[in-house]
């Protein structure tokens, strides 16, 4: 079953959102939230993504940032990283508090910049949030994308003036993201898909916070699960390793997919698609299936929140 709405964000900006359930007789096996990736949208390109996700018995629920897909905004800018992930996570939390929400294991789901949205949210809010899956994420842009240092520092300079400006040289990432060329050209002519230069303010901030993250991820401290394909030329699988390696999480995962390239939830051949969802939903199944684990987070939490009162 899927719905579409629109709710607006604290800067009075529409803001489209989506959500996949199950069949209606069928009650969620827990709640997946989605962050998309950078100029791409919800409903059509992470359509495949969530109804998968649904057909195996979740709900799914997704969103457009200001200025991506459907949503109100300049197209591909954002201003500050910052406002999206606040955008996200107030919408998102509000579903949570939903009577029907209540006592369900919550899972971010997020792809290369949505991967950096993810992070944020769990930093933003540590514990309400009960596992994630990264893929591909932006913890790190590849080098082969990033302009030279010395343009880099040209343009963060540049960036007060004219933030808006395309004017950020880089190689298409469309061709170097999507395996499939028929998902390549899905894309190109997804009118809702943001084309063109990066605006300048908008690559900066998406170096910020790349730098940010990379600093930081021994910080990440909740369930996760990160997919990055060997032969990615857009995000860094080595720091997904590093991720790996020095998060301060009790539960994690780290699967390196051989001659997978960036867009591992729908530009791969349908065979790696299998394999790679195989993992994802196993993942989820098994975090999804500790009996009353949510219900008794929330019960601490109210207990807390009573003691504190008293």
């Amino acid at each position: 079953m899927y719905k579409e709405d629109y709710v607006l964000n604290s800067r009075g900006i529409q803001l489209f959102t989506c959500s996949w359930k199950p069949e209606e007789q069928q009650e969620p096996k827990a709640l997946i939230f989605l962050c998309h990736g950078y100029a791409m949208e919800s409903s059509i390109t992470m359509n495949s993504t969530a109804m998968r996700l649904a057909k195996a018995g979740f709900a799914v629920y997704g969103m457009d940032y200001e200025g991506h897909g459907k949503s109100g905004g300049l197209n591909g800018y954002v201003r500050k990283f910052d406002d999206l992930v606040l955008d996200v996570s107030s919408h998102y939390s509000s579903i949570c508090e939903r009577e029907e929400s209540k006592g369900k294991m919550r899972f971010l789901m997020g792809e290369s910049m949505g991967g950096a949205v993810v992070l944020l949210l769990a930093r933003k809010k540590p514990g309400f949030w009960d596992g994630a899956v990264l893929v591909a994420p932006m913890c790190k842009l590849a080098e082969d994308i990033k302009p030279h240092p010395m343009v880099i520092s040209f343009l963060t300079k540049l960036t007060r003036f004219i933030p808006t400006w395309k004017i950020v040289p880089n190689n298409d990432i469309i061709d170097v993201a999507f395996k499939e060329s028929h998902i390549r050209k899905q894309v190109r002519e997804n009118e809702y898909c943001y084309k063109g230069r990066p605006r300048l303010k908008t690559a900066h901030q998406l170096l910020m916070v790349s730098l940010d993250l990379e600093k930081n991820l021994h910080q990440v401290s909740m369930p996760f699960i990160v997919l990055h394909g060997e032969d990615d030329k857009v995000t860094d699988k080595n720091v997904s390793k590093l991720l790996y390696e020095v998060a301060s999480s009790s539960d994690k995962t780290f699967k390196l997919y051989p001659n997978m390239w960036h867009g591992l939830l729908y530009g791969e051949p349908p065979e790696n698609l299998e394999i790679v969802f195989a993992d994802i939903i196993s993942w989820l199944n098994e975090r999804a299936s500790v009996p009353n684990q949510r219900s008794e987070a929330e019960l601490k939490h109210m207990n807390d929140g009573f003691s504190m009162h008293k």
